[in-house]
């Protein structure tokens, strides 16, 4: 790989022995890795089902490496189902390495396209919630995507500046997470354009964009809550030195340990508490990851949470027999949800949203998701959305017709066909609503699910099923 000479001396400053040992493995082939979205299935049981050979990544309990030669994960039902996520395998680090708890309020600063997000929200496991942020609208399509595809339902996705963010929250979050804007010299060898652009922008560029992201960053976290930083560079002013810069923003913040795994390199001047992670001594890309924690008082009241539900965002309160329309009361007939949840559905403009258990006062942001959209009312009827349809599963929905993922049926589902039962071959369904007995479908909106999990609706009407797969998801080929 041609790399530029300025480049090459300043790598070999860093590494100097292992310059050349860095620089053999950037002609290396890549190592292809998925994470287990452990919000919908647990990882021994994705194991048992798994059509792929895994092997752990050693610092991601939920994360594997795969062949990409034998096996094309993304091609696969289950990929479609939001069982996994496809991601670098030094990119699982940092959401990794921030210490969740139930409960908590995380903001994913830099979120687009939704990674950090996706697995931070799995190991809330439905509880606190998750504000994603991210300054591109474009990039926002991407996550969004990857926020309903995973089926979750606590979070937020806003399109602010980080100081709007700041002037609007303070102090409000548990937990933060900034994977900044970098000059990415970790991932030259995945995209030789990165090079390119390296030559175009250099460092300084970006440290000033990362300096602008944490002094900002600083403000929103809570005495006694936890900010992680990390970027996919090198350069010491993209990381160890942004690192002293948070630690100067406010005296209560320090560098908190990060466990070690074979191949990690600890931070250079000082910073030898936050790590590096080099292609040539792991199998991975480079990633640079800092924790830190504010040791300040934590005995603050939970009113600075802010989290009652206001006016604009909570709407018109669900009620099964009153409030709704009926078409909207004739399709939650199918639907098998407790009191807690069935009291968070609202109503705005004849859409249908899932709101959040904690809802942080948005008014005035550029918000573009508050929990989950679950439909519209269009012409006196209800279509419910491709992100209603990824919450649900047998146990909640009462019309389902469950496909193998080996048989053509699932295929020709997500490829936008239209379904007939009768040329469906019994070995490739599993089950309709729990039974073996196709009279036990319904006519209606039916949820088409592999392996007991959620793919899409289609509408059913004596054994032909017209396909209500969102077309901006759909398979290819």
């Amino acid at each position: 790989m041609r790399l530029p000479e300025e480049y090459k001396c300043k790598m070999m400053n860093l590494l100097g022995s292992e310059y050349d040992a860095y620089e053999a493995s950037l002609s290396e082939p890549l190592n292809h890795c998925l994470r287990v979205n452990t919000l919908k299935i647990s990882v021994e049981d994705f194991l048992e089902i798994s059509p792929f050979e895994l092997e752990q990544v050693p610092w991601c309990d939920n994360a594997f490496y795969y062949d990409a030669e034998k096996f094309s994960p993304s091609k696969h039902p289950y990929y479609y189902a939001g069982l996994y996520y496809l991601q670098e395998a030094s990119a699982t680090l940092p959401a990794a390495t921030l210490p969740v708890e139930e409960g908590d309020i995380i903001l994913d600063m830099c979120a687009a396209p939704g990674g950090k997000t996706t697995e931070l929200a799995a190991r809330l496991k439905g509880t606190g919630l998750i504000v994603s942020n991210d300054v591109s609208a474009s990039r926002l399509k991407a996550l969004q995507k990857n926020v309903e595809a995973f089926g979750i339902e606590n979070a937020v996705i806003t399109c602010e500046t980080p100081d709007r963010l700041a002037e609007h929250f303070g102090g409000y979050f548990d937990k933060i997470l900034i994977d900044a804007p970098c000059s990415g010299e970790g991932m030259f060898r995945k995209s030789t354009s990165m090079v390119t652009a390296w030559e175009q922008n250099g460092n300084e560029k970006f440290a000033a964009i990362q300096r602008s992201i944490i002094k900002e960053a600083v403000k929103l976290l809570r005495p006694g809550g936890m900010l992680l930083y990390s970027t996919c560079t090198f350069d010491l002013r993209e990381d160890e030195e942004q690192v002293q810069y948070i630690l100067s923003l406010n005296d209560n913040l320090e560098l908190k340990p990060i466990k070690m795994h074979e191949g990690f390199v600890p931070g250079y001047n000082g910073m030898e508490r936050s790590v590096h992670l080099f292609p040539h001594k792991v199998h991975g890309e480079g990633h640079y990851v800092a924790l830190l924690g504010n040791k300040a008082d934590t005995d603050i009241s939970e009113d600075t949470h802010n989290t009652s539900p206001n006016s604009s965002a909570a709407g018109k309160a669900y009620n099964k027999s009153l409030a709704f329309p009926d078409s909207i009361n004739e399709f939650m007939k199918f639907v098998n949800w407790d009191t807690d949840r069935i009291n968070r559905i609202t109503l705005n403009n004849n859409k249908l949203f899932l709101m959040p258990e904690f809802i942080p006062d948005t008014k005035g942001l550029r918000t573009m998701r508050t929990g989950v959209y679950l439909g519209e009312v269009k012409k006196n009827r209800f279509e419910p959305s491709q992100s209603f349809a990824m919450i649900l599963n047998d146990k909640t929905y009462l019309n389902c017709l469950n496909l193998s993922p080996e048989g053509s049926a699932v295929f020709r589902y997500l490829r936008g066909e239209t379904l007939d039962l009768d040329y469906i071959s019994s070995d490739e369904i599993l089950s309709f609503n729990g039974t073996s007995d196709s009279s036990e479908l319904k006519d209606g909106l039916v949820l088409i699910m592999v392996s007991g999990f959620p793919l899409g609706f289609a509408k059913n009407r004596n054994g032909q099923l017209k396909n209500k797969y969102l077309p901006g998801w759909r398979m290819m080929s």
